[in-house]
């Protein structure tokens, strides 16, 4: 019996001594590393994407509304001169912050495909949630003033029975022989 008390008392110090094991300097230098890639990696991105991405979010200036990358007219020069301006603005590095507000100094702020969410631009995404809630609003208040609004009133000598189901079917049959239906 204390042979086996003894040799779990063993078992136990040698699984201590596993888990207290130090890590070895060679297994910090590797998560160490791995750590400087994944962050290093993490903001690097292809530059086709970054291309397409910022192409989709401005418009051709020649006039013809359409996105910077999907402008078709056969030899525009507008879209070909801006593509070649954002190619070399992300071979040099720039951000794609960077890259827009270069891109709004040289044609405008209409150059952006969607407006920005600062300042009076603000505006140009709230309204079209108020325009509907007001919308809707409205329609809920037509509806319950049509629904809500009382009787017409009858012209003089008219009168409408109120009688039972039995009057309303004599009603219908002597309106069934004078058209002969």
């Amino acid at each position: 019996m204390w042979e086996r008390v003894t040799e779990m008392k063993s078992s136990m110090l040698s699984h201590r001594k596993i888990s207290r094991r130090r890590i070895s300097p060679r297994r910090w230098l590797q998560a160490a590393a791995l750590a400087v890639a994944v962050i290093v990696f993490m903001g690097a991105g292809d530059d086709s994407a970054r291309f397409k991405d910022l192409g989709h979010r401005m418009m051709c200036t020649c006039g013809c509304g359409q996105v910077l990358l999907e402008c078709n007219h056969v030899g525009c020069q507008s879209s070909d001169k801006m593509r070649n301006q954002l190619q070399a603005a992300l071979d040099k590095g720039n951000n794609d912050d960077l890259i827009l507000q270069g891109f709004v100094q040289e044609y405008g702020p209409t150059v952006i495909a969607a407006p920005t969410a600062t300042g009076f631009n603000r505006v140009a995404w709230i309204m079209p949630f108020v325009a509907l809630a007001l919308g809707i609003t409205f329609v809920i208040y037509v509806v319950r003033s049509w629904k809500n609004r009382p009787a017409p009133a009858l012209a003089d000598g008219i009168t409408i029975p109120r009688g039972n189901e039995h009057d309303l079917d004599e009603f219908r049959q002597r309106a069934r022989k004078e058209t002969d239906l």
